[in-house]
Parts: C-alpha cells; sequence; structure tokens
C-alpha cells in the first residue's frame, strides 16, 4: 500500500503527541514497519522518491532529433508544428498526426535548457498624477446600432495608469479633432491635469510620419501646450509600453459587453445617448476606484485653461464644379457659392461650412482620402439644362442616391431612349423639388409593374392633390348681446 506525504505528516504528530509509534502508525493508517521506517529517516515520501532520468518509451524522434536541433539553432522562432510537417515530408512512414503533440513538448523543453534568452518584461511602478495615457480602440464587437442601423465606431480611451481611472468619448477615426475632444472630455471631468500625456506612435495624429523620424507634429504640440501637459511616445513596436490603457482597452469593451446584456438591448436612439451610456457605465466603473483617483487628484495640477474648440478651421475656395476641396477629399456645396471662399470647421465626424459666418450646409466627413460626397441638390438645377453632361460627369455615381434610382436610370436606358439621360434627370429633379422618398415609392410601383417610360407618369404619382376648400356659413351675430355686457359693467 502506497503511504502519501498527508499520512506521514499524521504519523509524525501522533508520535510528538503519545511518544508511542505503534499507536502513531494506527492512528495514521499505516503498517508498524512503514511507519518505523519514516520515523527513522525523518523525511516525506516525496523527499524519498528518486528522480527518474530515464524514458519509459521509446523516443520517436532520437534519428532525426540532431537534424531538428541544429534547425532550432539556426532559426529559434521555428514551430513543433512546421518541424513536425517537414519530417512527414521526408519520412511519410516513420511518423503519424498523434505524435504532433511529443514533439511539441521536445521543443518545448529544448527552448526552457537551451534556447535563446528571451525578453524580460519588467513591472512598473506607476507615481500619482505622472501621466495620462490615451489610446483608440475599435467597437464594432459591441455591436452597437443607431436608430436600427449599424454603428461602426471607436472609442477615444483615456486611463490614469496609477488608479485606472479612465473616460471614452465615441470616435470614427484616429484623428487630431477624436484626440483633442477625448483627452479634454478627461480632464475637464477630472478638472486637473497631470504632468505627461502618452500615446503610442502609429497615429498621424499626434507625430509627423513624412519624414520616417515620428516627432509630434505642430498640431498635437499646440495642443499639448495649451493644456499644459508635456507628450512622450512609446518605442515603434512596443505596445506592452502604453500596457495600461491598452489592457483597459479589453476591459472597457468586456465591461461594456456586459451592460448591454443587463440593458436588453444594442440600439439606441442617437450617437449622443450611446456616448452617454458609455459614460454612465464609466461613472460606475471608477466610483470603485475613488480612494485611488483622490490620491491622484492630490498631486495633480488644476486645470485653469478654457476648453479648445474641438474642430480645425480651414478655407476652401468653391470651384466651377459646385465643389470644395477638405482633408484630400471633394464634397459639393449649393451652386450659388461658386466662386467664394468658405470657411470649414472640420469635426471628427463631420464639416460644417459657412459662408460670411452664416452657416450653409453640415455635411458627414468622409474617411480616408480620395472620396467624394456630392449632393444631387446642389447641382441638379444647372444638370437639367445641360442633359449631355451627364453621361460622362466625374461623380456620376453619386447622382444616384439609392438603387431604386440607379435601377430606374438602367430600366430607362434598357429601354433604347436617347433621351434616357435627360428624363432621369428630370426625375432626379422632381426627387429635388418635392420629396425624395415620395419619388423613390413611385419608381418602386413603376418598376415592379415594367411600365416606367418617363419622368411624367412619375410626376403623376407624386403630384400633390389640389386641397378642396370647405364652404363655411358665415354667422349671424347679435350685437344686443354687446349692449348687455356692457349695462352690466356700468351697473357694477
Amino acid at each position: 500500500m502506497t503511504v502519501n506525504d498527508v499520512q506521514v505528516r499524521r504519523l509524525m504528530e501522533e508520535k510528538a503527541k503519545s511518544g508511542k509509534s505503534g499507536l502513531a502508525a494506527i492512528r495514521s493508517g499505516m503498517h508498524r514497519e512503514t511507519a518505523r521506517k519514516y520515523l527513522a529517516e525523518g523525511k516525506l515520501p516525496s523527499e524519498l522518491r528518486a528522480s527518474r532520468e530515464w524514458r519509459t518509451r521509446i523516443d520517436p524522434f532520437a534519428t532525426d532529433w540532431p537534424d531538428l536541433k541544429a534547425r532550432l539553432l539556426d532559426a529559434p522562432e521555428l514551430e513543433a508544428k512546421t518541424l513536425f510537417e517537414f519530417l512527414i515530408a521526408q519520412h511519410p512512414d516513420r511518423y503519424e498526426p498523434g505524435q504532433l503533440r511529443t514533439l511539441q513538448r521536445r521543443v518545448l523543453e529544448w527552448r526552457a535548457q537551451e534556447g535563446p534568452e528571451r525578453e524580460v518584461f519588467f513591472a512598473q511602478e506607476h507615481r500619482p498624477g505622472e501621466a495620462m495615457q490615451t489610446d483608440f480602440t475599435h467597437c464594432e464587437e459591441l455591436e452597437v446600432t443607431i436608430a436600427g442601423e449599424p454603428f461602426p465606431h471607436q472609442l477615444c480611451h483615456t486611463v490614469l495608469p496609477c488608479s485606472n481611472w479612465e473616460w471614452g468619448t465615441v470616435c470614427h477615426s484616429e484623428s487630431l479633432m477624436a484626440l483633442r475632444r477625448g483627452v479634454q472630455a478627461g480632464l475637464f471631468r477630472l478638472g486637473k491635469v497631470p504632468e505627461w500625456h502618452q500615446t503610442d506612435n502609429s497615429t498621424a495624429a499626434t507625430h509627423d510620419l513624412s519624414d520616417g523620424k515620428r516627432g509630434f507634429n505642430d498640431e498635437y504640440q499646440r495642443v499639448m501646450d495649451h493644456l499644459g501637459m508635456k507628450p512622450r511616445t512609446i518605442a515603434v513596436g512596443k505596445s506592452n509600453q502604453n500596457g495600461d490603457v491598452e489592457a483597459l482597452n479589453g476591459a472597457l469593451k468586456r465591461r461594456l459587453k456586459q451592460h448591454l446584456l443587463m440593458r436588453g438591448s444594442r440600439d439606441f436612439e442617437s450617437v449622443e445617448a450611446y456616448e452617454r451610456w458609455v459614460q454612465e457605465v464609466l461613472e460606475k466603473a471608477n466610483a470603485l476606484r475613488r480612494k485611488k483617483v483622490a490620491e491622484e487628484l492630490s498631486v495633480m495640477r488644476e486645470l485653469k485653461v478654457s476648453r479648445l474648440p474641438e474642430h480645425i478651421e480651414e478655407t476652401a475656395g468653391v470651384t466651377s464644379w459646385s465643389t470644395i476641396r477638405v482633408r484630400r477629399n471633394t464634397y459639393s456645396v449649393p451652386s450659388r457659392l461658386i466662386g467664394h471662399d468658405v470657411r470649414v470647421d472640420v469635426f471628427d465626424d463631420r464639416l460644417e461650412v459657412f459662408y460670411g459666418n452664416v452657416h450653409q450646409l453640415t455635411v458627414e466627413r468622409l474617411r480616408g482620402e480620395g472620396g467624394r460626397r456630392i449632393n444631387y441638390r446642389h447641382i441638379i438645377w444647372s444638370l437639367v439644362q445641360k442633359p449631355h453632361a451627364f453621361a460622362c460627369y466625374r461623380y456620376r455615381e453619386e447622382l444616384f442616391p439609392s438603387l431604386c434610382f440607379r435601377r430606374a436610370y438602367d430600366a430607362l436606358m434598357a429601354g433604347g431612349d436617347r433621351h434616357a439621360d435627360r428624363e432621369y434627370l428630370r426625375i432626379l429633379y422632381l426627387a429635388a423639388t418635392t420629396m425624395e422618398s415620395e419619388v423613390e415609392v413611385a419608381l418602386e410601383l413603376l418598376l415592379k409593374e415594367q411600365r416606367l417610360v418617363d419622368a411624367d407618369q412619375v410626376r403623376a404619382l407624386v403630384a400633390p392633390s389640389k386641397p378642396e376648400v370647405p364652404a363655411l356659413e358665415a354667422p349671424s351675430v347679435d350685437l344686443a348681446d354687446y349692449d348687455d355686457l356692457l349695462s352690466e359693467e356700468l351697473a357694477s
């Protein structure tokens, strides 16, 4: 019968209590001779067990291991699975798929005993109030919708690494406007400012990536100067140096997922409502860190500056095409502005266009470069007068407000009418002067019945009915009633 460490410890304890070996053996559940052996040795079974240095079964890789070892010495990053696939290709009759796990253990042992030195990460102690870390994190996995529509977005996530206090704002890109808004939201929430602001170095919002030196760009440096923080960054490819905010990105999204489950719905009525909800979740999380946050705030400086605007002002000239060029993307504007310069307030999610401080339009901002957003209402007045320009118009594809309009145009072209372009532009003009939704319904009906021929059919369906004027009889008025009222007032 095998004796374990627990029994021997009990044996030692009972022997110390009674001083009798036989009684101690009985109480510990072992034979007298066995008890005598362990009492004489004074050691546990695990301490007496000799280590085994021989194999219990034949090593299947003994023949090829010298070659594998040489390859590992030459390229330590090689994986066991790659080596196993190499062996099977060389010796298809010698190895079976089930032996992969054995080779993986063998390679793992080699790495631990003979492998190259590995990078060591050093635990850091954060000084209270020293720095704020900021990072962007994608949130598509949350599957949030706004008014029923999918809402792909990011969060600008700011963290105080000592207390893990965090704040977040909704954004759509890693732009300077998004960063400015997110950092200011966090700082003004705290009312205090740390010494440093830390980011990674992969975004053009903070760094000048054009010359390869990755220095801070002028716009970001001006934001930091205004807020009273010194910027610093991490080494290239060393995301672990931004570890606190990187780790909290995942924790934040897990927390939001849980609260979405508790909420019972992932749909919000507006972006503003969603952002308020996110910040309510963060407030609850920060409440659990109150003691550490107070410690950080006690050593941080007061925030005594005004809030910077959350946009950048630019000036753009309106071309003869009724377009402006902003951040390497093209947008249409009302044609009355052709030849004038307009002021454009560039936000993270939109552009607001002004002429003479009078607001002209708001348009959703495009991401990336080389995009275009053309509103047919801005140019349709001229295009119906020049219908031949439509066929080769550079932004023609932007003049189909929906798939239904595109199908209508294709149906007109399929009819063989040489005036198909003109008829489609008349339909587009009708949409601009009435209701686009009503025109779309009319097109759907005509396309379904396969009888779309020209714009007049659509106009007949969307033409407003002439209201009927009701016949009203003029009521007769008895002026004696007013005389009675006046006589009562005089009597009183």
